[in-house]
């Protein structure tokens, strides 16, 4: 019988990495992967990177369609703790965004409180998704987000 000390504790990093293997392995898409276990492929890749938590059948489903050691699945399902290494991004791709939000989060927040009150977008009650779209000039990246408005308690 093995000792629970010298046992190896799998964290959110060693599933993500597994699930990376496995997805080139595999030579899948998270679309593909999402497809798999009937979610968007947003929420899927954010869970499979460690920023959100599974329910149980959607881990278990995962671990299923990849080919993952079972254990997995519980660590899939834990809450996450969601750290960011840097203060700006370095990658072009996310830099653009933090410099979008830089620009125009103050007009966003503008216009939900001129539409809304006085509240914020949810981050938890929430969908995005991304398309491709056609434009002569060059193809175009949609963005969509979807958030519950939450008004701010007054007292």
């Amino acid at each position: 019988m093995k000792d629970n000390l010298s046992m190896e504790i799998m964290t959110k990093d060693d599933v993500t990495m597994m699930i990376l293997s496995a997805k080139k392995t595999a030579g899948l898409t998270w679309e593909g992967i999402a497809e798999k276990i009937d979610m968007s492929p947003v929420w899927t890749h954010s869970a499979c990177m460690g920023m959100n938590a599974m329910p149980a059948d959607k881990a278990a489903a995962l671990v299923t369609a990849l080919g993952l050691p079972q254990e997995a699945a519980s660590v899939l399902e834990e809450s996450p703790t969601k750290v960011w290494e840097q203060t700006v991004p370095t990658d072009p791709c996310i830099y653009r965004l933090y410099e979008i939000v830089g620009v125009y989060g103050p007009t966003i927040k503008a216009l939900i409180h001129e539409k809304f009150g006085d509240g914020i977008m949810s981050a938890i009650d929430f969908d995005m998704q991304i398309t491709r779209v056609e434009n002569p000039k060059g193809d175009r990246v949609k963005i969509e987000m979807s958030g519950k408005y939450l008004g701010y308690n007054s007292w």
